[in-house]
Parts: C-alpha cells; structure tokens; sequence
C-alpha cells in the first residue's frame, strides 16, 4: 500500500472506531425511558446512568491508559480497549438492575477512554505538522457520524427490538473494528529495531516528525512539564470552559425544543441528526482544511481564528436561538452555528499534538479531558436545571429558554483562553523544539528510520 494511501485508510479507520465508541453515549439517551419502566428506575438513577458513573471512570482512566499508550503499543491499546467496551455495550443488554446497570456503564467508560488519546498520538505520528490540522479535523467526523448512527440506526432500532437488543446490535462493529486494528496497522515504535542506521531518511522537522524515545518521565514529571507550559494551560482552561457551556446547553437542548415549541422526539431526533450531523460534519472538515490551507504551520494565525470563530458563531449566532418563537428559524440557527463552531475541532487538537513532547501527546489529551468532562458532564447539566428552576417563577413555561441564553455568553471565556494561548504559542514551540533530543522519525512510507 503506497504510504500516502495508507496514511489515509489510517485515519478513516480511526475515525470509524471513534463513531463508534460514541454511539453507546447517544443511544442511552434516547431509551432512558424504557429502560425506567423496565427496571423501575428513578429520574436520579437514571442521571447517575447517564452522567457521573460514566464521566468519572472514562475521564479517570483516560490517564493511566494514555500513560501507557505514550510509553507502549498503540494500536494495541486502540484494539483491546474497543473490544472492551464492545463487550460492556452488549453487556447493557441484559442488566436487569440499576446496580448492575451502573456497573456494565463504569466499564463502558473504562474502555472509551483508550479510544481518543492513542488515537491522537499516532495521527500526530504519522503526519507533518503541516498536516494535522486536517488528519485530526477527519479523524474527528467520527463524533459527527456517530450522532447519524445514534439517532437513525439506534432509534428504530430500539422502536422496532426495544433497548435490550439495541445494545447487543450496536456493539458488533466494535468486535470486528479491534480485529481490523491489529490486523492492518502498523505501530511505528515497534519498526525502530529493524530499521539500519544507514537507511535514508527525508528531511524533517524534529518537532513534528519524531518517534519518542524509549526514555519516558515519570507522570509527575510529566505533568509538571504540561503545566509549565502556559499555551498548553491556556488551552486545557479553554476546552474545560467550553465542555461546561456546549454540555450544559446541549444535554437541554432537546428539552427546550419540546417545552417550547411542542415537537416530538421522533421528529425532534430526525432534525437533530441532520443538524448535528451533517453540518458537524462539514464544519469539522472545512475547519481543518482551511487551517491547513492558509495558515500551515502557523498556530498563532490558527487559535486567533478559532477564537473569533468561536466568539462569532457559538455566542453570538447560539445566542440567537432563544430569541427566536419560529422553530425553522431556531432550526437554520443552530445549523449554522453548529458548522461554524465545530471548525474549531481539527486546528485545536492539532494544535495540542504538536505543542508537547512526543512522548506526552496521549497524557496531554487524557489531562484536557479529566477536567473537561468532569466539568462539562458533571456540572453543566446541573447549572442549567438549578437555573431553569431559579427562573421559573418569573418565566414559567420559558424558563429553560433563558437558562439557556443565559450560558451562551460563557463562550467569550474560551475564546479568550483560545486568544491568550496565542500570545505564547510561538514561544512554548521553540522550547519543545530545543528539548527535543534526536530521534527516530517516520518516514513517506510509515515506517522509521534512525538518525545520528
């Protein structure tokens, strides 16, 4: 397989994994009812299922997995873990309690986490620094389609063969997708011993092209470096800050829809699909492309972009959604906000993978999502209940309305992180790149070579 081929087939696949280790999340909320009435259950239980005995141990574990994904092989991390949690999903099939529920979702989470950060860190490996932004927006369309796959697939699904049976069928690919893992990629770490020193090597970037050496810091050394560096906090703070607002408004957003302009859920699910979906999708892709485009190898130009990007059209144009009483109106809003925001999506995370070590690129995405979902998942729901209630005696029925609104300006907070990461990006590169010693680097075919 030529190398740029299979560079490609790389990230599509990776990017299907990724749908799919989303799905499970999605599909739970659109059977919390049945599963209720089949298990009894209270509206807390079924808050606990679906936020904190998730969110904690996926965002927990991300850390020791990444620990090892930045220090062992990682296409055998991707693969086991996906098995994992394709086991937990169809697990979920056959709990006939809320404990046992509660457990088979610890384990989903425990195996999602070896899903984005090993991930991550090969596509930075395998692509210049120049081309990240665009290989990471790709992979990234996994959390676009799987909104398709949960809400077509896993909604009839679940109206045709109840809960129970969704779970085991949506769990399937997961099986067949960690066998194609192992089978057919390649782990570049593992091609150092058989490379010759003498083997040509093309000319490279150390900063963006290099194999971590073997060599590896302990955790606390390792997280001392991260938050030494201010680019990397400024964005650990904004993608926190963010997940708290997006998880908040949008964990409600289907809520609002109902209560305020009477809709059902299956015309809701269908225009949701479409939206987040579809315009997710090209938003994402386009975000990367752009930035690839027209600002290579320029990060600064990148997050200056991505923070007026995400001023413009996840504040302001979100903002307007609750303005509005026309729902198609609402509808045309929130897709355009959607493929604006999501442009953010590659540039952002290429930006992570190239600003730290290699050796610590899984660690730092573990890091930013410990804090960004146990903020996002665990807190911003509940902010925007508390306040829908706070408000209720004055709105009433249109509370949740200007709970809502209310959040929308927090999206100014992460672009100015985004802005203020920009102001030492340059600086924080050049001290990756002075402090990376040299190494082994991938060459056009995927492979490895050693240079003196």
């Amino acid at each position: 397989m030529r190398a740029s081929t299979y560079k490609t087939y790389l990230v599509i696949l990776l990017m299907t994994v990724l749908a799919f280790n989303y799905v499970d999340r999605l599909a739970l909320g659109l059977v919390l009812q049945g599963i209720k009435t089949d298990l009894h259950l209270t509206d807390t239980e079924l808050g606990v299922l679906s936020g904190i005995a998730f969110a904690l141990f996926y965002s927990v574990m991300g850390l020791p997995i990444a620990r090892w994904a930045d220090r062992g092989n990682r296409v055998t991390i991707i693969a086991l873990t996906t098995a994992v949690w394709s086991v937990m999903v169809a697990l979920c099939g056959v709990a006939m309690s809320f404990v046992q529920l509660m457990a088979i979702r610890i384990g989903v989470g425990v195996g999602e986490a070896g899903c984005l950060p090993p991930a991550n860190s090969l596509i930075a490996e395998y692509f210049s620094r120049a081309e990240r932004p665009r290989a990471t927006a790709i992979y990234l369309q996994g959390t676009n389609v799987s909104l398709i796959l949960a809400y077509f697939v896993a909604g009839w699904l679940s109206q045709f063969y109840g809960w129970r049976v969704m779970f085991m069928l949506i769990s399937l690919p997961g099986f067949a997708l960690a066998v194609v893992v192992v089978l057919t990629i390649r782990e570049p770490r593992r091609a150092k011993s058989r490379i010759d020193k003498e083997d040509k090597c093309p000319s490279a970037d150390p900063l963006t092209d290099n194999i971590p050496s073997p060599v590896q810091s302990n955790l606390k050394d390792t997280l001392v470096i991260l938050w030494a560096n201010v680019t990397f906090r400024h964005l650990l703070y904004a993608l926190s800050v963010f997940y708290f607002f997006a998880y908040g408004i949008l964990q409600w957003q289907p809520a609002f829809f109902v209560r305020s302009f009477g809709l059902e859920t299956g015309e809701l699910g269908t225009w949701f699909a479409s939206i987040y979906g579809v315009g997710g999708i090209l938003g994402t892709y386009w975000g990367g492309a752009l930035a690839c485009r027209y600002a290579p190898n320029n990060e600064r130009a990148q997050l200056r972009a991505m923070a007026v990007v995400n001023a413009v059209f996840n504040g302001a144009v979100w903002s307007l959604i609750y303005f509005t009483q026309n729902q198609y109106l609402a509808f045309a809003l929130m897709g355009l906000s959607t493929m604006g925001g999501a442009a953010i999506n590659g540039p952002l995370y290429a930006t992570i993978q190239t600003l730290v070590p290699a050796h610590m690129r899984a660690v730092s995405i573990a890091l930013i999502l410990l804090f960004a979902n146990l903020i996002g998942m665990g807190l911003g729901p509940l902010a925007v209940g508390v306040l829908s209630d706070v408000l209720h005696p004055l709105f009433r029925q249109e509370s949740l309305r200007y709970a809502l609104l209310a959040l929308c300006p927090g999206y100014l907070w992460t672009s100015w992180h985004l802005w203020q990461a920009s102001k030492s990006v340059i600086r924080d590169l050049e001290i990756v790149k002075d402090n990376i010693p040299d190494a082994p680097r991938a060459n056009a075919s995927g492979e490895t070579c050693v240079t003196s």
